[in-house]
């Protein structure tokens, strides 16, 4: 197991860097980079960083006096110092290599329009986003492993059938769509006011004592969490019917029950083992699914300051090192978390060998 777990590390920095290849060619045929952003903001034609917290020092400068300067047109001298600052005076090849080289170091970079390291940023950022995915994906499985085990018990029952029907109505609304109504229905809306809109915390958090912080910081992250599991739950309750139904049918569990075993003793002492491989295998999944999928609608309509909010506001404003730092963070989290889901295999069912396989 060491000498495959070996193999799949050695595979993370091939990965990683094909994303970056991949992302940094991209941007270089997106129209309207950086450098364009700021002259089109200076020049009264939009402007794409007020959702930024801060400009770095040439650039507040300069927007200071755009009026005087977009009137009479930019000069040559201050559009070459831009391209200095943001590193464009070099040919993309020597900047891609560098990058690279920082990135082995785990240097990021500085974000062109925040007076703040990707590092730090990111590091800000990512507590929100995890503990979003982590939370909706526990109540994801808590939720439908227990539902999916009693429909394939109770296949074709009324309870299957009416729970078949909200798993299907639960799939088929959007996430947005769930969340807008959530928040009209019991954050101040039309109706009910007994959830916090927007925020992770209170204002007067940490002034709260300890218990008080949890009950807080539950009473805020409910909302969201319902809004971004009720795809999941959907999904993963179907899986786990499918996944034990698979294994009911099959020629060892007939066999179990013709020696006399209770039925309770097959179903949780030979069909769960089985049954749960591929379930298990869905955990990357579901919490990639949640942790990508659903962050940016959902840390957007909840006003939660995460990652997925973070990067498409530095996408908008073509913010190249948060970019590329937090595709390299979303890279890194999917490779480890299938690792994880491997070592997991192993864990339910310690049969499996996958250097075996692989030889």
């Amino acid at each position: 197991m060491g000498a495959y777990i070996a193999r799949r590390l050695l595979l993370v920095l091939p990965t990683l860097l094909g994303i970056l290849v991949i992302n940094f060619a991209l941007t270089q045929f997106v129209p309207g980079g950086p450098i364009e952003q700021v002259l089109a903001n200076m020049e009264g034609q939009g402007d794409v960083f007020e959702s930024f917290s801060g400009t770095s020092s040439e650039v507040a400068e300069a927007s200071e006096t755009s009026d005087y300067v977009g009137a009479r047109g930019l000069p040559p001298e201050f559009i070459a110092e831009l391209e200095k600052e943001f590193g464009f005076d070099k040919p993309p090849l020597e900047r891609f290599l560098t990058m690279l080289w920082n990135y082995l170091r785990f240097d990021f970079g500085e974000s062109y329009f925040r007076s703040i390291s990707v590092v730090d940023l990111v590091l800000e950022k990512m507590p929100v986003s995890i503990s979003l995915g982590l939370w909706s994906t526990l109540l994801a499985y808590l939720i439908s492993i227990p539902l999916g085990i009693r429909k394939a018990v109770l296949d074709g029952s009324r309870f299957d059938t009416w729970t078949s029907w909200v798993i299907i109505v639960a799939y088929a609304i959007p996430g947005f769509l769930f969340a807008i109504l959530l928040l009209v229905l019991f954050a101040g809306g039309s109706f009910l006011q007994i959830f916090p809109l927007r925020g992770l915390t209170s204002d007067y958090f940490d002034q709260l004592s300890l218990g008080e912080k949890i009950v807080d910081y539950f009473w805020h992250i409910t909302l969201p969490l319902i809004a971004s599991t009720i795809s999941a739950f959907a999904t993963l309750t179907l899986l786990t019917k499918n996944s034990f139904m698979d294994e009911i049918q099959k020629q060892y569990v007939i066999t179990a029950r013709a020696k006399g075993l209770s039925d309770r003793r097959v179903l949780w002492g030979h069909v769960f083992r089985n049954a749960m491989l591929i379930v298990i295998a869905g955990f990357p999944a579901v919490f990639i699914g949640v942790f990508f999928g659903g962050s940016l609608i959902i840390e957007t309509i909840f006003s939660l300051d995460g990652l997925g909010r973070m990067g498409f506001e530095a996408a908008v404003a073509r913010d190249y090192p948060v970019i590329f730092g937090t595709l390299f963070v979303f890279g890194l989290m999917g490779l480890v978390v299938g690792i994880l889901s491997d070592l997991m295999y192993v864990f339910v069912d310690p049969r499996i060998d996958f250097e075996r396989r692989e030889g």
